[in-house]
Parts: C-alpha cells; structure tokens; sequence
C-alpha cells in the first residue's frame, strides 16, 4: 500500500501535475495489487481530480491487463470506465470483451449493449457498471439510491419503456425511474447486503441480531463501511432492534465486538468501528496497543483494559510472562510516580501472583504519605478499590482515612464500600457523628451529601444511621435548603437538576414517602422551604401544596378558609378608601390630564422638537397619567367595599384587627385593610402583603410562621367593632 498513501497526500494537496507523475510511475508496474488498486481509483472517483483523469484512464490498461484474478480484473476495469472521458475504441472493445466473458449468455445482451452505450460507442462511460445493474434489475431484487431515497424493492420493471418502477424505505408510495436516471443514482444490491436483508425480512434480521450481534455487525460494516456507535444505532435501532431493547442489546454486542478478532474497536467515541481485512489476534493486538506508550499511565490503563476484556490472554504464558517483564521493567523508572508504583504493585499481585521481594505490597502501603491523594489519582476503579481494602487490611489509621475519603470520593460503589466499613463496629460511632456535621452543613461536600440522602430516602428497611423516618425528615430538610443554596451557583447546574429530579420523579414519589405520617409543624417548615426555591414552577409548589394537604388536612381548611377573601381579583376597601380613590381616577381624567394636553402644546411652540427637554419631559407626563388612570379604572371596576357581612369575626381575614404574640411575648396589633387603606406607620396592613397573607385563615390561639420566625393570633375582632 505504499502508492495508495502517496496518491492519498497528492489528492489532499490537490496536486494533479504531481498526482499524474505518479500514476504514469504506478501504470509501469509489473505486478498488480488489487485491493491497492480498487482502493485508489474509488479515492479518485469521489475526489476533484475525477474528471480531469478520465483522459488518462487508457494508460493502465497494461497494469490491468497482468492482474491474474479475474474477479478482481473485472472490478478493477469498471472502476476504470466509471472513470474514463475518452470513448476511445480500445477501451470500447476492452470492455466489451469482458462484458461477453461475463455476461456472453444473457439473452438480452446485445438490447443491454444499445442502453449502455456500446453499440454506438459515442459515450460508454459507466458501460460495466450500468451494464450489472441492467442484469440486476428483476423484481424483488434491491437497489440503493445514492440521492438519499435510502435502500428499495424493485417492483416493477419494463424493458419497452425502459423504466423500473422501485418502493424505497425512505419514501412512500412507488418511484418510476427511466433506466438513464437508474443509471446515474442507482447502484445494486446482493441478496445478502445488510440493506437488503432489513428491508426484506426485518423480523429475520432482528432475531439473527438478538442470536449473533457479533455477525450482523460483521454484514453492517462489510455493506455500508466504518461507522461511528451513533450510526450504528441509526442503522439498526427502531429499524432492526427496536429501541426500549436498544441500550441493553447494545451493550452486550458492545461487549463481543471488543473481544472479536475482525472488527477494530475505536478508542474514542468518535471514531468509527471499522470491518479488518484480516484478523488480527488478540496478542497482537495488544502488542500494538502498548509498544509505542511512553506515558507510564497510558501503559498501565492500556494494559489492564486488555487482560480485563480478553481474561483469555492469561492463559497464554508467553504473552503473560511478557507483560509482567513489562511491568517490572516499569518500577525501575525513576520518574514513576507513587501511585504508578501502587498501581504496579496490585497489578503484578491481583492478575500475575507475583510479589516483588524488595518490596513487599503491605510494607508499601503502611509507609505511603499522603495516601489519600494518591489513591484519588489512581484512574483504574478496580485499582482504586482494591488500594483501600489494602489501607484498611495493613494501616491503624485506615478509619481516619475512610472518612476523609467518604467525603471527596467521587465513585458511588467506592462510596459504598466506605459506607459498608464505616457503619459497623468502634468507628460507627465516629461516622454518626460526621453525618450529623454533614446534615448540619451540606454545602461541606452536596455531592455526598446527596448520595446519602438517597441512600437513606430510597430504602424501605436500612440499618444505616438516620434511616429512620425523624432522620428522613431531619435530612430532608437539609435537602431543600441545599438545593435553594446551589440555585445561584452555576458550577452546581448539574447537581441542582439532578436534585430537582429527584424531588419530581415519579409523580414525587420522594415527596409523599417522606412527609406521609410527619408532623404540621413539618409539614409547615416543608412548606415554607419549597416556597424558597427558585427552581420549583408554580405547577411543582402547587402540587407540592397538594401533597402537604393530602398529609395534614387541617391545611386544606386554612386554604379554603383564606379562598373566601383571596380570590385574586377582588379589590377590598373602606368606604372612604374607595371615594378617595375614585376621586384621584376623576382629577386625573378631569384635571391633570387637561393640563397635561396645555403643556404639551406650549412646549411645541417653542420648536425643534428633537431638542425640546420641556416637550419630551410632556409627553412622558402624559403616559404616565394615562397609564395611571388606566390602572385606578381597571381596579375601580374590581373594588368592593367591605362590610360587617364580609367579616368573619373568630378568623384573620380582610377587615380584622389582629393582636399578634411575636416569640419574645411582645404583642402588636395590625388591622387588615385593602390597598387603598394600608398605612404601615399605623399598622394598617394591606391584605396582599406577605405578612396579611401569611396569617388570614388562622383563629385565636393559632400559630403561623413570617420569614422563619413563629408568631401567635393572640386575639380578633372585627374592623366595625372598633
């Protein structure tokens, strides 16, 4: 393949003077390859240089003509006259002597030269490759359309009026193509190409898949090239596999394809799966893989995704004594960091039984410094977990440095298995105790804080601390004051929805295990909290409100109590609030705006309007009063003025004066009035200020909360018994 990188580079540089020195050179050959030659005259085919190469396709006719395959002849020289722009008569009768060499029996032969063009020979361009697809055209047989109409059946097809009538996967109904279109967007597929097989028999293909992925994947790649893992899922899920199996049939393909000897995994996401052309073993594969790693971690990584994914490697002892010469080859390099060297140690004990004398693994571990940090640098989970069973087996300070770790950890399964050690025997004490510091303070480490949290809400039965349903609560309100805390903070963006999934899922699943069975006074703090934050919709403090009622009742009969006067629209007020009111709507209709008008003519008078303050200060007076004029009329319209009737003397509600009990003992009194009366210097309290509305619907002898503080209704009376 050494022409075809050089031809390649030349295509990229669009280079042709240079790229034509080459082929002349390549044309000069004395032998063929023929995969090497396919492969460059399809790069040719879909590059820029394809039409000025047509006229010097006749110069490899030599090379063509020592290619001992005559399969491979034949596909070599169609890709040529696909290529070719001179019709000259020594390409007319190459072709046609191959075409008689294949196709000499077919009874339309000489019908089927008329169509391509070689009867005339004035333009035979394609001759070969329309010539295959005029034999491939019968019905049932598949065809791809290269303009993007997908894979299709051919349904019909009339040699008279020279066209084919074809239903594609991508378009309803049929599409009738005359055999000069066909020819231009049409190619031919086998019976057993990928497409062919899903639009044919999709259920056949989906039960060959679920038996043997590992095949079908072989056949995807074979018939429509490399592909990416997201082209692969185009391809086949909800077409193939549908897509509620997707994720799990994936996964165990996934898994075969790692360990399959034919196909080429990629190392990053993006990069395609490729189909080899031949096998390539597991050896040496892996023997690729590290022999041009410098970087110690790469080797490591590298190393241990072989013997982890492909356990048949171990069997083999010249491959294992290989790598553990690797290995111990590694620990002698001064640069290798500490936790290179730990990970070295395990590596050689877990996977090759072999313990390194000078220095023995638990010596190791009881002198490392900062272990902690050494541990966390450790990339390798298995490594990771395996590094702290050994703390925990060699080192006295191991539940110090459990608990340190609990709260910077970011695995949830070594989490786990700090959770396991820590809960049980002298150091549960010390763990109980650091949980309450966390409940106290969640922002010390929320992510811990979280994972806890659903460790302790999620479970029926649990044995760990605060499990119970006061700890629940305990924890729960601790959850909320964190999530309001993280709203303003954009670095916990993701935190902060993965918290407010928690809360919703499942029609708040969460939520009503929680609060069923807890307290009013719980249930107010837990009101109170979702009202602060931000995150939560209308709709979610709705339901959320719905739920608190659902637990506790007596809420219900509050909100109901309040519904009467707090419907959002009605307006209360005094008699004498309402005249005054109307009278500011009548001066401003009647008076101010009349002035208004005055001044604005006074002020064009002067001129120049662009530069006029006094004009410009005018008309902005007069959207203000009209925009004030507007709103006392809306509201007007909505006023009612109170009377004895609309007071309910035992509640706080509009038209009530309330002695209050603050929790100092100190008492005030308010009275509820509308807006149009509110005097705060008085302690006259509209009843759309946070604290009217935090208190109507509460009785004498009652308690309500205003901005986390508690206050009593000490007394009520009506407004006109004053």
């Amino acid at each position: 393949m050494g022409y075809l990188e050089e031809f390649k580079k030349q295509i990229t540089n669009r280079d042709f003077p240079k790229f034509l020195v080459l082929w002349e050179e390549y044309c000069t050959n004395d032998s063929a390859e023929v995969e090497e030659f396919l492969e460059l005259l399809q790069s040719i085919k879909v590059s820029d240089f394809a039409k000025s190469f047509g006229q010097y396709v006749e110069n490899a006719l030599p090379l063509w003509q020592i290619i001992p395959d005559e399969k491979g002849k034949y596909s070599v020289l169609k890709l040529l006259i696909d290529l070719e722009t001179t019709n000259t008569p020594l390409l007319a009768e190459t072709v046609l002597e191959i075409l008689k060499k294949h196709h000499g029996d077919d009874p339309r032969f000489n019908e089927r030269l008329r169509l391509i063009g070689l009867r005339n020979r004035e333009n035979f361009q394609g001759a070969i490759s329309n010539y295959d697809l005029l034999a491939h055209m019968q019905k049932g047989k598949f065809v791809f359309h290269t303009g993007g109409w997908g894979a299709g059946e051919i349904i019909d097809i009339s040699p008279v009026r020279e066209q084919v009538s074809i239903e594609f996967e991508h378009l309803g109904g049929r599409k009738h193509l005359t055999f000069s279109n066909a020819f231009k967007t049409l190619i031919p597929l086998a019976d057993d190409n990928f497409l062919s097989r899903r639009l044919s028999n999709p259920d056949l293909l989906e039960k060959d898949a679920r038996e043997n992925p590992l095949e079908i994947m072989k056949i995807l790649l074979r018939d429509l090239g490399p592909k990416t893992a997201a082209e692969i899922k185009d391809e086949l899920c909800g077409l193939v596999i549908p897509e509620k199996d997707w994720t799990k049939w994936w996964q165990s393909a996934r898994a075969k394809i790692k360990k399959d000897t034919m196909i080429e995994t990629p190392e990053v996401l993006r990069d395609p799966f490729r189909l080899r052309k031949v096998e390539v073993t597991h050896e040496e594969r892996l023997h690729i893989a590290i022999q041009d790693k410098i970087d110690f971690n790469e080797i490591i990584q590298t190393t241990y995704n072989f013997i982890r994914d492909l356990p048949n490697i171990r069997k083999n002892q010249e491959i294992k004594n290989s790598l553990k010469e690797k290995l111990l080859n590694l620990l002698t390099q001064p640069e290798l960091t500490k936790e290179q060297e730990l990970q070295i140690y395990i590596f050689l004990e877990n996977f090759f039984a072999h313990k390194v004398e000078t220095q023995p693994l638990d010596h190791f571990i009881k002198n490392l410094e900062d272990i902690e940090n050494i541990i966390q640098n450790i990339e390798i989970i298995a490594f990771k977990k395996k590094a702290l069973t050994l703390v925990k087996e060699f080192r006295a300070d191991w539940s110090k440095i459990f608990l340190s770790m609990l709260f910077t950890i970011q695995q949830s399964p070594l989490r786990d298995y700090l959770l396991k050690e820590l809960n049980q025997g002298q150091t549960q004490k010390i763990f109980i105790e650091k949980l309450r510091e966390l409940k106290k303070n969640p922002t010390m480490s929320p992510e811990t804080f979280l994972w806890y949290f659903q460790k302790i809400a999620g479970s029926e039965k649990s044995d760990l601390p605060f499990s119970d349903k006061q700890g629940q609560c305990l924890f729960f309100e601790s959850f909320l004051i964190l999530f309001n805390t993280l709203e303003s903070k954009p670095e916990y963006r993701e935190l902060v929805k993965k918290m407010y999934n928690l809360l919703s899922g499942k029609r708040y699943a969460l939520v009503r295990k929680i609060i069923d069975g807890t307290s009013l006074e719980f249930i107010k703090e837990f009101l109170l909290l979702v009202s602060k934050c931000q995150s939560l919709s209308d709709h979610d403090i709705k339901i959320l409100r719905s739920l608190a009622e659902v637990a506790h009742p007596s809420l219900a009969a509050i909100k109901q109590r309040k519904g009467r006067q707090l419907d959002g629209q009605t307006i209360w007020s005094t008699e004498a609030g309402y005249f005054k009111t109307q009278e500011r709507a009548r001066r401003v209709g009647t008076v101010e705006i009349v002035e208004n008008a005055r001044e604005i003519e006074a002020a064009r008078a002067l001129g120049d309007l662009r530069e006029n303050s006094e004009y410009k200060f005018a008309l902005e007076k007069r959207s203000r009063l009209q925009g004030e004029l507007k709103m006392l009329s809306e509201q007007l319209n909505r006023a009612r003025i109170l009377t004895p009737q609309d007071i309910t003397p035992d509640e706080v509600g509009v038209g009530s004066i309330v002695d209050v009990l603050d929790s100092t003992g100190k008492a005030t009194q308010y009275t509820i009035l509308g807006p149009w009366d509110a005097d705060p210097d008085e302690h006259i309290l509209s009843f759309q200020s946070k604290l009217a509305q935090a208190m109507i619907g509460f009785k004498a002898g009652e308690t309500f909360r205003f901005r986390d503080e508690d206050y009593q209704i000490a007394g009520v009376k009506s407004f006109f018994d004053k």
